[in-house]
């Protein structure tokens, strides 16, 4: 056995527990089961054709060498992105630790108050930095938050006035460049005309429902907005400012200003640039809209004892829950990231905040003032961070680069210059130095920073911010590391027990995986550094390309898409050009079946898809003939399927040809979701069950940690026909001939992360990755076999086997007055995160184990929910003060004098003997939603504030 390959530590069952899994399913080989559970006729008849996997040592040689292809120059590029501190104490106790990036998405609050606590900080953060009531725990960039800003402003508008005829949108020319773009892909499906122009000269016309603006403006120009806002208020437009975060330590907020929304991004507060990505972006608005915000609110609440209590707030609002209803498809957000730069706030306080500010702006100042004097004229009238002179551009750039500077290059006299927290005196000395070569003058140096600001007196923050002692009593790196530990310890996470999250995988992120995103010349390089710079990136980016189009069947790849509905919205939007392209502009009408996962409706909304839903038969699988004459009677104007493969039931429906066919006759084109494509992978493809597209979750299939609901990448792979129609980016092309406008802001996305999936495939090779797919179906049918006899399981394929995930029925044991809700909770007593609830059918539990749990953890999790079963079966319907519904049992519970349940101590907290060897404890009793939601907190506020 060949105990270097990274295979053999990925997967979980070993060798000699595989007769004992064969045989509780009823098998005599893994083969057979493979056989019984994929249709014949979509098997792949030939192994995947990658390269031979690598060791994991000759991994980590190998990355170090690609990287050393990329060139980390000083960057003062700007345009959203900059260099950063990465505290230290936050790099190892949060960035690099599984304990942080390997929890799932707060659904189960009881067991996720420690992530909780971090997102609500950020919230707070970003409340008080731009002077706004709401927040939202978190957006994709940038762009994505602008874009989610205009969404909000036009349906705030449609509802207020009732005037849906209102459709003109007027973005400032003042924009980012890669906002505009993105701005511009959203804005086309919904009808919404795009003015861009001169804030100082617009009209005010009542055909705009919104406007947006940028504060500093793209190369650093600092406005006064507040007699635009005011102006745009008499005329019923809302205004979204688009704000610089770190600059609102030093300038008005725009929240003083009257803003309606205010977004951004959050890189700059201690995370790493990843030639891209992942970072957080933020979006704070009024309280009167929060019906309308896209995204999560992390709320305040009070549990079963009336203890304060964190949780998502607002349930009602994510979009899979509106489906077709949806002004937004959001479903990951950048959580980990988030919580990074809520830390960095904590860590440094309000003083420290306004001392990196202040830096920052005095090294604009004392670098305006050297250029000056050697005749290099700074043109920005006020300014925070960034100056815009004027020099021969063509000359600075090939002088600069020598030196291994990178400044941006509006035009060819004109040179704009970003200062980040990283710029030392020395820094400017080299600048100052390229520049007197640039115009042959002698060069100078300056030994201090200048005092002087250029930011008018007006535009000068008076308003107190950050006052909560969460930022002003964690200073020191031990009180810090204390801090952050305390919190990591309320929060279940795969470092503790599997969790068994149907349609989420929560598979291994492995050590060896995740080492090179800490790698400098990986995470330093801005997006927009010239492509010559970045050569390690271009090749690890288009051989994950490869990689992909190989694992899919397909010819092109975009990794621009930042999360799984991103995916969707960027396939169905290349459908969409496609179609146009052809002249059929008629084509809109999208069929999706019942099952499909909640972002498939909201993702074609979106996208300007009018949605026909099609039925599911009673067995979970398509209702063929209902698809067959919905696909004919909208023959003329279909567009296309979404269709989710293996079923979101957690079967390989046989009909999947004949549906794809079906589609393809009446004259669509065939997305498939890939939320399932670890079902697939190197036993059948999107390609040849007959789909022209599909999105994948990086994040799932292929092993980039959740991170508490982010990081997500959702890359789109396409056939021939749809190639040209991949997206672009206004500063870096990328994409197809007849390319879209940008899905989001950075070129290639998520950048930094997708080193990890390509990691994850460089180790396991085309075996590894097909033997994972085996194993999670192994792992799936023995956990299934384990369960019948327990739990009715709702949908198995033609031969009686699932997928990767099931369906375990709950509903009949509401006649006990247990719900799946109580199942769910009494897990955590059990140590274990409930897997996914009540979707895709309500009162059920769909459980996936993934290939990377072994034997002995796969009977844990199936002794703990047959033992739950046998708790309901001793329960009856009028007993009110139950084990399961008085889910989860605290240890200030156990640890009371006062023990008032008509069961042990003993029952409540160790029902099973593995639990006392490793006892997890929530830190909550059970959440009240309601409370939370008709007493809406989203800040560090103390609750007894609002009461």
């Amino acid at each position: 056995m060949r105990t270097d390959a990274f295979a053999l530590r990925h997967l979980g069952p070993r060798e000699t527990d595989l007769n004992e899994m064969l045989q509780t399913i009823g098998v005599d080989s893994l083969d057979q089961l493979i056989y019984e559970t994929i249709p014949d006729d979509i098997r792949l008849k030939n192994d995947l054709n990658l390269e031979a996997p690598m060791t994991e040592f000759e991994y980590l040689s190998h990355i170090q060498e690609l990287g050393k292809k990329n060139k980390v120059f000083k960057s003062y590029i700007g345009l959203g992105y900059h260099p950063t501190c990465i505290p230290a104490v936050i790099q190892r106790n949060i960035f690099e630790n599984p304990g942080w990036y390997t929890a799932y998405t707060p659904y189960q609050a009881e067991i996720a108050q420690g992530r909780l606590e971090a997102i609500l900080n950020f919230q707070t953060m970003v409340i008080e930095l731009t002077g706004m009531e709401i927040a939202n725990a978190s957006l994709l960039d940038e762009g994505t938050a602008a874009a989610e800003a205009m969404a909000l402003l036009l349906d705030v508008r449609s509802r207020e006035q009732k005037k849906n005829n209102v459709n003109k949108f007027f973005v400032s020319e003042e924009i980012l460049p890669q906002t505009l773009s993105v701005l511009q892909t959203r804005a086309t499906p919904l009808n919404i005309e795009l003015v861009v122009g001169n804030h100082e000269t617009f009209d005010f016309s009542t055909e705009f429902f919104g406007a947006i603006l940028q504060y500093p403006g793209k190369y650093g120009q600092v406005y006064d907005y507040a007699g635009f806002i005011a102006k745009a208020a008499e005329k019923e437009i809302k205004v979204a400012v688009a704000a610089d975060i770190l600059s609102l330590a030093k300038l008005t907020p725009p929240g003083e200003m009257g803003a309606a929304v205010v977004v951004g991004t959050t890189q700059r507060f201690g995370i790493p640039m990843g030639y891209g990505g992942p970072h957080a972006g933020y979006f704070a608005t009024k309280e009167e809209y929060k019906r309308s915000m896209p995204g999560r609110i992390i709320g305040v609440s009070i549990d079963a004892n009336g203890n304060r209590a964190l949780r998502m707030a607002l349930g009602t609002r994510e979009q899979h829950i509106k489906r077709e209803k949806a002004t937004s498809n959001i479903c990951t957000a950048q959580v980990l990231l988030a919580v990074m730069a809520g830390m960095y706030a904590v860590y440094h306080g309000p003083k420290g905040l306004q001392y990196i500010a202040d830096k920052v702006h005095a090294s604009a100042v004392t670098t305006a003032d050297a250029l000056n004097k050697l005749g290099v004229y700074q043109t920005n009238s006020a300014f925070f961070d960034t100056i815009l002179v004027k020099a021969d551009a063509t000359k600075v750039k090939v002088i600069a680069e020598k030196h291994e500077v990178n400044f941006f290059y509006p035009d060819a006299e004109t040179i704009s210059i970003s200062f980040n927290e990283t710029t030392s005196v020395n820094d400017i000395n080299q600048i100052i130095a390229i520049f007197a070569e640039a115009t042959g003058k002698d060069a100078f140096a300056v030994n201090q920073l200048a005092n002087e600001s250029m930011v008018p007196e007006n535009l000068v923050r008076k308003s107190a911010f950050l006052q909560y002692d969460v930022f002003n009593n964690n200073h020191s790196e031990s009180q810090l590391m204390r801090y952050i530990k305390k919190l990591e310890r309320k929060d279940l996470s795969l470092n503790h027990s599997m969790i068994s999250l149907g349609s989420c995988t929560m598979k291994l992120n492995a050590a060896a995986e995740m080492l090179p995103l800490s790698m400098a010349n990986w995470n330093s390089i801005h997006p927009f550094a010239p492509v010559e710079q970045a050569e390690g990136y271009q090749i690890m980016l288009k051989k994950l390309e490869h990689q992909l189009n190989v694992i899919t069947g397909f010819q092109g790849t975009t990794l621009q898409p930042n999360s799984g509905a991103q995916g969707e919205y960027a396939g169905l939007m290349a459908i969409r050009a496609y179609h146009q392209s052809r002249g059929d502009n008629h084509r809109n009408v999208c069929l999706i079946p019942a099952s499909a996962h909640g972002t498939n409706p909201a993702s074609a909304a979106m996208a300007g898809m009018e949605i026909i839903v099609t039925k599911t038969m009673e067995n979970g699988n398509i209702d063929v003939e209902d698809l067959r004459a919905k696909a004919i009677q909208h023959k003329d104007n279909l567009s296309a399927l979404m269709v989710t493969y293996p079923s979101t039931h957690g079967v390989f429906e046989s009909a999947i040809i004949e549906i794809t066919n079906i589609i393809h006759e009446n004259g669509g084109l065939v997305y498939m979701d890939g939320a399932n494509m670890n079902a697939q992978v190197g036993l059948t493809n999107p390609a040849t069950i007959g789909a022209d597209v599909c999105h994948l979750n990086l994040h799932k299939t292929f092993a980039i940690p959740h991170g508490g609901g982010g990081p997500g990448v959702g890359p789109i792979c396409v056939n021939e026909k749809l190639v040209p129609f991949l997206p672009t980016n206004p500063i870096i092309p990328t994409g197809g001939s007849k390319a879209i406008t940008a899905i989001s802001s950075a070129p290639y996305g998520s950048a930094l992360v997708c080193l990890i999936s390509y990691g994850y495939i460089v180790m396991m090779g085309a075996e590894g990755l097909t033997n994972a797919t085996k194993y999670a179906i192994l792992n799936a049918n023995y956990m299934k076999a384990r369960f019948e006899g327990h739990y009715p399981i709702l949908y198995s394929g033609e031969m009686g086997r699932a997928a990767h995930e099931m369906i375990l029925d709950c509903r009949a044991f509401e006649e006990k007055g247990i719900k799946v809700t109580d199942i769910a909770k009494r897990l955590m007593d059990y140590g274990f995160h409930a897997p996914t609830v009540s979707f895709p059918v309500a009162g059920t539990l769909m459980v996936e184990p993934t290939e990377s749990e072994d034997l002995a953890e796969l009977d844990r999790f199936c002794d703990a929910l047959i033992s739950i079963r046998k708790e309901i079966e001793a329960s009856t319907k009028e007993e009110e003060n139950n084990i399961l519904r008085n889910a989860p049992h605290t240890l200030a519970m156990l640890t009371a004098n006062e023990w008032v349940f008509p069961y042990t101590r003993e029952q409540a907290a160790y029902p099973l003997d593995y639990i006392a060897e490793n006892k997890f404890w929530p830190t909550v009793r059970r959440i009240d939603e309601a409370y939370g939601d008709r007493n809406l907190v989203c800040s560090c506020a103390p609750i007894e504030a609002y009461m």
